[in-house]
């Protein structure tokens, strides 16, 4: 990421050239990008300093495409760089540390984008130097995440850095250990890696650098006193800077490859087990635009997931073309949207290709591809085919648009009549039973007439009850809304709300600064009314306002599905400001306390949970984390904590919990005496005094699961896969049930799963389960199966047997391990 203020980036440089550096070791390098920043003359520029300065070396994270352009901008300097960057081994001078195609935070997106990061980029970088090795994982940014250490080791890395001394803006690890460790992921695997020392301190009088920016001399003696005998500092460069050598020659510049390779104490590298709760990142969070951002990428990622994985069953079964071309465009497209600089500058960039801008034509080719795949056209309307993307088997609800009135008789593939249900909006509502891997089919004929709907809330007290066979749930029009009563019938009856506590449960609270006030939904009384009553469950509306803003709230109870969904929408009368307090007079880059950091000001979602002794976890890229934070709240940059919810954070109290999922990437709320809630909105000052302000209504998407025992006791991660990939209903022209792939484990994930050539690659999470080894089945057959590297290096030739004319496989992986099968020359059993 750029530093986007020009002064700020010359008063730095000036800093570096006077500094007090010694000579010691240090990590030189560019970091931009043709989308971020990259000159036109800037490969000119780097080759004329490599060889009029023959001591340095640099190491690039520069954005893939960027070498697109620079072929044709400047073909001569690009030619004298690739001759320049063909010494791979360690006494080279130029390593790829970071080759993300996007340089993506990683922490902000699925498992499955950090993958096709790396896999994509990496593609491109070898577009341009076939021989580029990459060795170490490094970033300017906090570009990391916990599950890293198996998906680096798999792709052939073999070292890392923790540190981003230099572009603190959003972040930085835990101050940590001495020279090297073994950084461990959450499957066990360790990756050899420098930490941001236990003795490098954040810089005083900034918020965006650590003592190791510059090789300052308290930097160096901290950390021989700790003990590290080779002291190593960074800084790489924003792509423009014209420094050239950041130290000049008060340094001995290395790659991070010959560094750790060769340089640093290997033998004393202690393990450390890195929680995602020690990478402490801090955005904007709750700001409208970062939360449009963040519901574009979630709404194009998951679609993009599910119509791979379609396509993957449809060439098989339907024998369509592969779309490569299509899904290559989707996923690059996809992973541009999820660019660093998205989310920490959206409003940088000219009028109409700001951030803000690309992001939404990124995501909105992401999703035309991924419909054209989901929405094949029919020679009729007769049948549909409801497809399940998930290794689950499942039997949901799903909605079907009808315009004519009247109702349909549905039936199954053996002519059984579904039950059906007909919402006011005019869909029709139909329960599908779906395998895993696969679709049923289901015939579609007009009917007369249609069951009654059935009346399950009334008016009691003032309040409002609905009740399904799961819950029985009461809402207060007096108290704005809020749910009094929320009662988990098959846990026991548990009451789930906390009665005693002041905070309403799905009540919006935040401090308006400009009126010095506190607001609530609570504050004025709403309007409350069922608008769906019948067999496929029941909807309620609830209008309300707060601080004179008028808001909608709807809750969904769908059947027998565990999930309540609910969604906000808030209709902005002007830009109230919304916050700790304003910096509209006195916002300076470098001060410590900002009112954007502080959540406990922001407008939040609230649910006081009736649980004793609250323990919270929340998921993260290949990973759950279990948190170990007294609460989420900080106020100044040299606090900064984990505090993102990326699908789901839940709350656990004795043998009972709740989960809380968002349909976007934000920071939750939680604490000892503080409900568990998230952040719905920011109003005011943020990075580089840009004021975060709203356009237009905020809406947004949410859900709660009540379970039994712990997250993983409690079925949450299979919880996450249907709230990420719902079923899908699409045309067809008659035929049968199929599934192509069933997993023994259900706590076992399918996140990905596509064609390669004639094989069949899939891709398996375990997110839940143990280590014991498992089987599943392939409906067809294989010639051989394959357990191969994200590189694509074979390991093994896994055991595979026949079965009812099916393939069954069997394979063993850690807990929060992740697994690429490659089946051979695939056919499938129609």
């Amino acid at each position: 990421m750029k530093l986007k203020c020009i002064c700020l980036a010359v008063l730095l440089t000036v800093a570096a050239q006077g500094s007090f550096a010694q000579e010691h070791y240090f990590i030189d390098g560019y970091h931009g990008g043709v989308y971020g920043h990259y000159p036109v003359w800037y490969t000119q520029f780097m080759t004329s300093q490599l060889q009029s300065n023959p001591y340095w070396k640099i190491n690039l994270e520069i954005e893939p495409e960027t070498w697109d352009a620079v072929r044709v901008r400047e073909p001569e300097a690009y030619a004298v760089f690739k001759k320049l960057f063909a010494d791979q081994s360690d006494a080279g001078r130029i390593e790829y540390v970071n080759p993300a195609y996007g340089q993506s935070y990683l922490y902000t997106g699925s498992g499955e984008s950090m993958i096709r990061q790396l896999s994509y980029g990496i593609q491109k970088v070898k577009e341009h130097f076939p021989g580029a090795v990459f060795t170490t994982y490094s970033s300017e940014e906090p570009c990391f995440t916990s599950a890293l250490p198996q998906v680096l080791l798999s792709f052939g890395f073999k070292y890392a850095s923790l540190k981003n001394p230099n572009t603190c803006w959003g972040g930085y690890t835990r101050a940590f250990g001495g020279e090297l460790v073994q950084w461990q992921g959450p499957d066990g695997s360790q990756v050899l890696t420098v930490p941001r020392y236990s003795s490098e301190a954040l810089l005083p009088n900034s918020t965006w650098q650590t003592t190791a920016w510059n090789n300052g001399r308290e930097y160096i003696r901290s950390a021989l006193a700790a003990g590290i005998k080779h002291p190593v500092g960074m800084c790489l460069q924003d792509a423009g800077w014209r420094n050239g050598p950041w130290l000049k020659q008060k340094a001995r510049y290395e790659t991070w490859r010959n560094y750790i390779g060769n340089v640093a104490d290997k033998q004393n590298a202690e393990p450390w087990k890195l929680s995602q709760e020690d990478i402490n990142v801090s955005l904007v969070w709750g700001a409208q635009v970062l939360q449009q951002i963040a519901q574009q990428v979630r709404s194009a990622e998951n679609k993009l997931a599910a119509a791979e994985k379609y396509a993957a069953i449809s060439a098989l079964y339907d024998q369509r073309p592969w779309p490569r071309q299509a899904l290559d465009t989707a996923w690059k497209s996809l992973l541009l949207a999820q660019h660093h600089d998205c989310w920490i500058v959206p409003y940088n960039g000219r009028k109409g290709d700001t951030w803000i801008d690309k992001v939404k034509r990124w995501t909105d080719m992401t999703l035309a591809v991924s419909d054209s795949i989901l929405h094949q056209s029919g020679n009729g309307s007769e049948y549909v085919r409801v497809v399940n993307t998930t290794a689950l088997d499942r039997e949901e609800w799903v909605t079907l648009p009808y315009k004519k009135e009247g109702w349909l008789k549905v039936t199954d593939n053996k002519g059984k009549q579904v039950i059906v249900s007909r919402r006011a909006d005019g869909t029709i509502h139909f329960k599908a039973r779906v395998p895993a891997m696969g679709f049923s089919i289901y015939r579609l004929r007009e009917a007369a007439g249609g069951p009654a709907a059935k009346s399950a809330a009334h008016l009691r007290n003032g309040r409002y009850r609905i009740e399904t066979d799961l819950y029985q749930l009461e809402i207060d029009p007096a108290r704005g809304g809020v749910i009094t009563s929320l009662i988990a019938k098959k846990l026991g009856r548990k009451e789930m709300v906390d009665t005693k506590n002041a905070r309403g449960f799905n009540e919006l609270r935040g401090y308006f600064y400009n009126e010095s006030a506190w607001r609530s939904s609570m504050d004025t009384a709403a309007a409350v009314r069922v608008t769906e009553d019948g067999k496929a469950g029941f909807t309620v509306e609830i209008k309300g306002f707060i601080a004179g803003h008028p808001f909608t709230q709807m809750i969904s109870l769908t059947g027998e599905q565990r999930r309540i969904g609910m969604r906000v929408k808030i209709d902005w009368q002007g830009n109230p400001g919304i916050g700790a307090y304003s910096q509209a007079d006195h916002y300076r880059a470098e001060t410590y306390r900002k009112a954007f950091y502080n959540d406990s000001f922001k407008l939040q979602v609230l649910f006081p949970l009736n649980l004793p002794q609250q323990q919270l976890s929340k998921d993260a890229p290949y990973d759950v984390t279990e948190s170990r934070l007294e609460n989420t709240f900080f106020s100044s940059w040299d606090s900064i904590k984990n505090n993102v919810i990326l699908h789901w954070a839940d709350v656990r109290g004795g043998d009972k919990g709740m989960a809380l999922f968002t349909d976007h990437t934000t920071s939750y709320v939680h604490g000892k005496n503080y409900p568990l809630g998230f952040t719905l909105q920011y109003i005011g000052r943020g990075l580089w005094g840009r004021n975060y302000d709203v356009t237009g209504p905020t809406e947004v998407n949410y859900a709660i699961v009540p379970h039994n025992n712990s997250w993983d006791e409690g079925g949450i991660s299979e919880e996450e896969t249907r709230w990420c990939e719902p079923l899908l209903v699409m045309p067809a022209n008659g035929g049968k049930e199929f599934s192509l792939l069933t997993l023994q484990d259900k706590r076992l994930q399918v996140p990905a799963m596509l064609m390669d050539g004639n094989d069949l690659l899939i891709r398996i999470y375990n997110a839940a389960g143990d280590s014991r080894e498992q089987e599943f089945s392939f409906n067809g057959k294989a010639t051989q199966a394959i357990l191969e590297q994200l590189n694509g290096q074979a390991l093994r030739t896994l055991q595979t047997r026949e079965a009812a004319g099916e393939t069954v496989i069997r394979l063993s992986m850690p807990r929060f391990g992740i697994r690429t099968i490659r089946l051979k020359n695939v056919i499938v059993n129609h």
